[in-house]
């Protein structure tokens, strides 16, 4: 049998399993406390092929019920109503998230709050299977969701042998858990020896990054197992850049837009096991931490742009410019918005073309696909697309908080690659004769 543990928080909720075969709780990673939540542990339960869960409930240090006991609770009714057939037991609990912590320090590795979440899980999870010796329906089947079990007649006895009893127990116990670090030491090892690597790559696009996870290599080298495939399916990732992620920075997007801009460009290393949500996960959190360590909001918004309009417009940036040239070309766009002119970017046509027309089998030719009737369409349409056309790298972000101090209104990239920039559009004219009779011509 397999019992599935939650530490639930606020914020996260630690998750750690167990099984009859080992009788050792390990901790498997953490779920964020938004509204995908249910369906995220469901697809959990599902994957350990159980439907039994144990929450660890919080105490008060005199063992009296807190807030977080009643949140706990309330939390233990709703696992039930969203995952139909869930067994739920509690694990009474206190200062447990320390003692994660504690131990976490102790390996002397670098940790995040997710893996103290997941350890404490781990804890209450094991603290249950000893409570209740054994890992098997019994566990589940002889008492009533939210009430302990009587305590079974070798732990009374245990208790009436006095001090000598206890000390026995607890050295019991402190083996156990020195096991229970020893499986998971030896766990997290296997894990590291099967992990790959997943960039995206600033300028990249939502199509591009579907692609790539659709033939990344998940398992280094090694023959797949039936846990875990080589690659990914179509509906895997069609399913995750469609999830509800949560965080506070996607909140101002407009119904339906995409994730398009919001996946920062880096390197991460993932596990073999992990799916495509925390992948994308990881690069959320990626920018995240971009927007508030470079106050993109609040500068986005002496520029008169909100968070969303302002990677839009850093998309383009990105698209149309090498990262010297980025604040120029940044300046000339936020130049044009304000005096309502059309932005005039061919790379937005493209991205139009790409939306509706990937293969370029109904717009074959430049001045058609100039004409297409999109909201991707800049040289139609005066004002920012309606979403980002890439994922801006950090350059083009910033970029458009801090454009360069000049007063151009036109720029073109010239066939030796160099940047051409202009006041007027007779001037910008002569520089499309003088310097770009190749590019300027080249199909969209």
């Amino acid at each position: 049998m397999r019992i599935i543990g939650l530490d639930v928080g606020e914020k996260r909720i630690g998750v750690a399993k167990v099984d009859s075969s080992t009788r050792i709780a390990i901790p498997i990673g953490f779920v964020i406390n938004d509204d995908a939540k249910w369906q995220e542990i469901a697809r959990i339960a599902r994957m350990s092929g159980t439907d039994a869960f144990v929450l660890g409930l919080p105490r008060s240090n005199e063992g009296n019920e807190t807030k977080q006991t009643l949140y706990v609770r309330e939390f233990a009714k709703h696992l039930v109503r969203e995952i139909p057939g869930a067994k739920v037991r509690f694990q009474d609990e206190s200062l447990t998230s320390v003692e994660a912590e504690s131990r976490l320090k102790a390996r002397k590795k670098k940790y995040e709050k997710g893996e103290i979440d997941a350890e404490a899980a781990s804890i209450i999870l094991q603290d249950f299977v000893e409570r209740y010796g054994g890992v098997d329906d019994s566990s589940f089947s002889d008492a009533p969701n939210g009430k302990k079990k009587k305590l079974p007649l070798i732990l009374l006895i245990i208790l009436l042998l006095g001090l000598a009893g206890a000390t026995a127990v607890l050295k019991y116990r402190d083996y156990l858990r020195q096991k229970r670090e020893e499986e998971y030491a030896k766990q997290e090892a296997a894990d590291k020896a099967q992990t790959f690597s997943f960039t995206i790559l600033p300028g990249e696009t939502i199509f591009d990054i579907k692609k790539k996870l659709l033939t990344v290599d998940r398992t280094s080298g090694n023959e797949p197992d039936e846990e875990i495939p080589r690659n990914y399916t179509m509906a895997e990732v069609n399913a995750a850049f469609n999830a509800s992620y949560g965080f506070d920075f996607l909140a101002d997007r407009p119904v339906g837009a995409t994730l398009e801009g919001y996946l920062f460009g880096e390197t991460h290393e993932f596990y073999a096991s992990v799916t495509v949500e925390d992948i994308l996960r990881k690069f959320l959190e990626g920018t995240g931490k971009v927007i508030e360590e470079n106050n993109l909001i609040e500068r986005y918004a002496a520029r008169g742009l909100t968070l969303y309009q302002g990677i839009t417009l850093a998309s383009i940036v990105q698209k149309e410019a090498p990262s010297s040239e980025q604040p120029t070309v940044a300046q000339i766009f936020l130049s044009r918005l304000a005096y309502g002119w059309r932005l005039g970017s061919d790379v937005t046509v493209s991205y139009a073309l790409d939306v509706v027309d990937p293969d370029r089998t109904i717009y074959g030719d430049n001045t058609s696909a100039l004409l297409i009737d999109s909201c991707y369409n800049t040289r139609l349409y005066t004002g920012l697309p309606c979403g980002p056309i890439a994922n801006p790298g950090l350059s083009a972000l910033l970029a458009v908080a801090e454009p360069s101090d000049t007063a151009y209104l036109y720029f073109l990239t010239g066939d030796d690659g160099l940047m051409y920039y202009s006041y007027t559009e007779a001037e910008h004219n002569q520089n499309i004769y003088r310097h770009c009779k190749v590019l300027c011509n080249v199909s969209l």
